[in-house]
């Protein structure tokens, strides 16, 4: 750690790195542009994308950390749409939606920001899927909104946790050394080591072929949407404390998928002590499987939400 804050110090100070992460963000910007529309909430704008007929049951769907809502357009979203009103949202400070500062921290926030992002498509009861990080966002929105139809938690990160770092990254991020690391990653990170950070996120199943160049790994590289993931996810545990007493008293279907070979998101952590916690929530163990349930077993999670859907009194079409 002490090597690569040292990189990042000298790295970061460079104005030719500086001029590097300029160019190579304004690249990333015009290679990946917004794929769907913009909505003002609040004085910012949120960034959705909307598929499928306006009279079916409407899916919101909520990406995990340093992603955006790509994620689902690559696949999910067409396999979805047609049955489903399909929403896909980028968080706030992610993908195209602008960041709410230190107030999008906390999940409860970025609910709020979302629900009412979703609202001016018309959607009033939909069923939220959250993957990762965004599965805390999904739990947000319950809390938040009785007329929630149900959740499908893909991976979710919902619990506090005790004795796991989050790793080198994110404790860099938390100092000073961050805004100059930040900008070492913008301005010279390589092909290879975007390849890698994929693949550790796939395993132990591949990047499906095409996944990157649809994706946009360098709309998460931008030192902007770096500094707000990074912000969120070092919040994560204080807000997941203050969350997880409240979920007992919810009582809307909830499904959990998570696979027993997830290392980002543990299954005993999170989706085991959920449905502990929240009787209407069933858990699916995905065998074999890790963190991209909805990329490596898709057709489970399209259960799931025709599952959750049925239970919530909705009949896909």
């Amino acid at each position: 750690m002490s090597l690569l804050a040292t990189a990042g110090v000298v790295a970061g100070s460079s104005a030719l790195t500086l001029l590097n992460a300029r160019r190579r963000e304004a690249a990333w910007r015009h290679a990946f542009p917004p794929e769907g529309h913009f909505v003002p909430v609040e004085g910012r704008r949120i960034h959705l994308h909307a598929a499928g007929p306006a009279d079916r049951p409407a899916v919101v769907l909520i990406h995990g950390a340093n992603g955006n809502l790509r994620d689902f357009t690559f696949d999910l979203v067409a396999r979805l749409a047609g049955p489903y009103r399909v929403i896909s949202v980028d968080r706030p400070g992610m993908g195209w939606s602008d960041s709410w500062g230190e107030a999008d921290s906390d999940p409860m926030v970025q609910a709020r920001v979302l629900r009412q992002a979703v609202a001016t498509s018309g959607v009033t009861r939909p069923v939220v899927l959250g993957h990762s990080y965004g599965g805390s966002v999904a739990m947000a929105w319950a809390l938040q909104d009785p007329q929630t139809a149900g959740l499908v938690l893909l991976a979710g990160a919902t619990h506090p946790w005790t004795g796991h770092s989050l790793g080198a990254w994110y404790a860099i991020n938390d100092t000073p050394l961050g805004r100059p690391a930040r900008a070492l990653a913008a301005g010279l990170a390589p092909r290879r080591m975007i390849d890698a950070s994929l693949a550790s996120v796939f395993a132990p199943a591949p990047v499906p072929d095409g996944y990157a160049q649809h994706f946009g790994p360098g709309l998460a590289l931008r030192r902007q949407t770096q500094a707000a993931n990074t912000r969120q996810v070092n919040a994560l545990l204080r807000h997941l404390t203050r969350m997880q007493p409240r979920y007992a008293g919810l009582r809307l279907p909830i499904e959990v998928l998570h696979g027993d070979a997830d290392t980002i998101v543990g299954i005993d952590i999170h989706a085991r002590k959920l449905v502990a916690d929240v009787p209407s929530a069933r858990l699916t163990v995905l065998r074999g499987a890790g963190h991209m349930p909805h990329h490596s077993h898709t057709e489970a999670v399209l259960d799931a939400v025709r599952r959750v859907t049925m239970r919530a009194g909705s009949e896909p079409g």
